[in-house]
């Protein structure tokens, strides 16, 4: 595997002896990628390659009291450059907010507050056209608001008792928290092990979330499921206990059981999903090297960061990694040489073949890039030529 010159494993915090959302310690680590570059740091393009890039440890265990799949331990610090909000994202908010329209949860006008995602993108925007006070100010601090938006907000911080109970004191008491999320289920189903990343605390079964919910006084009320990142959920949360519980909840709860997503057998399928994935990207990306063709890549995403460098890849067999946000332009990906481009030289530059780190992009790409259509290599999980 290609590292930087002098290139060094940081040696991370001691591995959380409690879980980070009921207490309880019994933790069994389920996925291990080894020592990976932070999810989140990219380096000038310009500088020494021999730049000494950080490795840590990156692993997934769960609880199981609480069957809370979290991140094991993290000793980077957050850089987070600035990226731009796919369309795939800002189509899902506005599909989210027409489905709780639609099923009467946005029908009392009020005040509505946000906890705010790394990621970006907010839906105050969306709730303020329909005739809801936003306010900006910290909804951690502010006084309660009838309607508290967290849109993959919460799996970023470590203490994930005291996230949940931050955000039932932002709810008025006849309040709602919609709180969205990549599912577990998902995850493991489609073999999603690259949603693991540094800075992602959690990892929610609605199972799990309704037991940390519980822990501080709030239940899910009623629960929506999209397709966006193959399968995220969208949980309507109130005060006190549930005493019916809604059949939406009751559903997913059910599929959840049965598929057994946090038992520890079923997550560790994911070591499996990444071992076999890295292999399979380093052979593609190596035979098309040999047959001559030129491999870009798209989307210099905190998900590709462990997928590239477990894949040893380097700028022999792929060129470049363009990327929308101007925040990303000169810098590299992280553990690698391979340079972050715009995505209008991706268009110049002319690849053979273009490996999208983030599937939910394609759509938005082929209707911008009609001319790239039939060179797409569709995401690092499951890669086909």
């Amino acid at each position: 595997m290609w590292k930087p010159a002098g290139s060094t494993t940081t040696e991370s915090a001691p591995a959380p002896r409690a879980c980070r959302g009921c207490g309880g310690r019994a933790l069994v680590t389920v996925l291990d990628l080894g020592s990976v570059p932070a999810a989140d740091h990219f380096p000038p393009a310009d500088g020494p390659l021999c730049a000494h890039d950080p490795l840590y440890p990156l692993a997934m265990t769960v609880c199981r009291k609480c069957g809370l799949a979290q991140l094991d331990a993290d000793a980077t610090a957050p850089e987070e450059p600035r990226g731009v909000e796919p369309q795939a994202l800002r189509d899902q908010a506005h599909e989210a907010v027409r489905t709780l329209a639609r099923d009467g949860w946005l029908d009392t006008r009020g005040t509505v507050r946000e906890f705010a995602s790394p990621h970006g993108g907010s839906w105050l925007g969306l709730l303020a056209g329909r005739g809801f006070c936003t306010h900006q100010s910290d909804p951690g601090t502010a006084a309660p608001a009838d309607v508290v938006l967290d849109s993959f907000g919460m799996m970023h911080e470590a203490d994930q008792r005291a996230a949940a109970a931050r955000r039932r004191a932002a709810t008025a008491p006849d309040g709602t928290l919609f709180l969205q999320f990549h599912s577990l289920g998902a995850i493991v189903a489609q073999g999603q092990w690259n949603a693991l990343r540094h800075g992602h605390f959690a990892y929610y079964s609605l199972t799990a979330l309704t037991e940390l919910l519980a822990a501080v006084g709030m239940h899910v009320a009623q629960a929506w499921e999209f397709d966006l990142y193959g399968g995220t959920v969208l949980a309507a949360i109130r005060h006190g206990a549930d005493p019916h519980g809604a059949p939406s909840v009751a559903r997913i709860l059910a599929a959840e059981n049965a598929a057994a997503v946090a038992d520890p057998g079923t997550l560790g399928l994911l070591q499996h999903s990444a071992d076999d994935d890295a292999a399979a990207l380093r052979a593609l990306l190596h035979r098309l090297a040999r047959a001559g063709r030129r491999v870009c890549a798209y989307g210099a995403s905190s998900r590709s960061v462990a997928q590239l460098y477990r894949a040893g890849v380097d700028r022999t067999v792929l060129h470049a990694v363009a990327d929308v946000s101007p925040a990303k332009r000169g810098r590299r990906m992280p553990g690698t040489d391979v340079p972050i481009i715009a995505p209008d030289e991706l268009a110049a530059a002319d690849p053979d073949r273009i490996l999208l780190t983030v599937p939910d992009l394609l759509p938005e790409l082929q209707r911008a890039y009609p001319a790239l259509d039939g060179r797409w290599i569709v995401g690092g999980i499951g890669v086909h030529a």
